[in-house]
């Protein structure tokens, strides 16, 4: 008889409950499905008992991770917002000695986080959800990060959140009962195809509004979004795209509302409000990591955008984050300069 494949839901206060859903069901389907019972899972918390997703829904029971006697062949991780409040000496004890053990970790959305705090990914591939990322690759220099929906390597598995849970699921079921469990499973839950954990979260072909902006923009914005610290000239972004300043300039009025000048520092603005609530970097070392000359000018960039100064931003943006807009550029969209 094939062992039961033991699985432990590690979920943190705040945690994404589509995210750990989308994770299980696929093992509730494998086992559905073969009419055998492959996979089981045990939900653990820190403290044991009660446990609230960021939306709201109340896990009851969960037990005690510290309690958790049975040897675990998976850990699931699953954090949202402020991971860094769970940097615990018991957790990763607890987590350590769960990777001495051989049990493969895994991160979701956040997840990677408190596996990295741990001490377990130096050296491995690891993904976030993309809002989290400037500050996880402050944070975690060791880490190989990557800006895909999930990644696997060796007993080390991360994946960004949402709908993209179901995705890793279905690559562990596939590696371990074969491809044809997975794909009936994919379609048991009307999961449309199977998605390889190298598509990128930002898919330029599967957008859920359409592929609807021109090749050339996406590309001058793809090249601001990789030089946010060493910035680029407009003329050179023009120039990498293949087009003229001028058409530069229709185009980004078109498609975004504002000019290409106003929508390279609001990126920057907002890769500096990440690092702001999700670091504790200082500001003045959060300003020329954004691409900005001093403080001063950083600061008045900051306050016009987002209407309070970056050092209460720190306290107001963490208490309560959930609530906070995302992307934060979109708040300057009647900006020009």
């Amino acid at each position: 008889m094939t062992p039961v494949i033991r699985i432990g839901m590690l979920l943190l206060p705040a945690f994404n409950s589509l995210a750990s859903q989308a994770f299980i069901d696929p093992f509730r389907a494998a086992n559905y499905l073969r009419g055998d019972n492959l996979y089981e899972w045990v939900f653990l918390s820190p403290d044991g008992g009660h446990v609230r997703a960021s939306n709201g829904l109340l896990v009851a029971d969960a037990s005690k991770y510290t309690d958790c006697k049975e040897p675990l062949d998976f850990l699931v991780v699953n954090a949202s917002w402020t991971p860094e409040k769970f940097e615990q000496r018991s957790l990763k004890q607890w987590v350590r000695q769960l990777a001495r053990q051989n049990t493969a970790l895994v991160g979701i959305d956040t997840g990677a986080f408190i596996l990295a705090f741990c001490g377990v990914l130096n050296g491995y591939e690891a993904t976030v959800h993309y809002e989290h990322q400037d500050s996880f690759s402050e944070l975690f220099p060791l880490v190989k990060l990557k800006q895909s929906l999930f990644t696997i390597d060796q007993r080390r598995l991360s994946c960004c959140g949402g709908v993209a849970a179901v995705d890793l699921a279905l690559e562990i079921i596939s590696r371990q009962q074969g491809i044809d469990l997975s794909n009936a499973i994919a379609q048991y839950i009307f999961q449309d195809r199977l998605r390889h954990g190298e598509e990128n979260q930002h898919s330029r072909y599967h957008e859920p509004v359409g592929y609807g902006i021109p090749e050339q923009l996406r590309e001058a914005i793809v090249l601001m979004e990789r030089n946010l610290e060493e910035t680029l000239n407009i003329d050179e972004i023009a120039v990498y795209s293949r087009l003229s300043q001028r058409q530069l300039e229709r185009m980004f009025r078109k498609h975004t509302g504002v000019t290409p000048v106003r929508y390279y520092i609001n990126l920057r603005l907002n890769r500096a409000r990440s690092l702001l609530t999700q670091t504790e970097m200082s500001v003045m070392e959060i300003a020329g990591a954004s691409g900005f000359r001093n403080v001063e000018q950083f600061s008045r960039a900051y306050k016009a955008l987002f209407k309070l100064a970056p050092s209460y931003d720190r306290y107001k943006g963490r208490v309560p984050f959930q609530y906070r807009s995302f992307p934060g550029y979109l708040a300057g969209k009647n900006s020009e300069i």
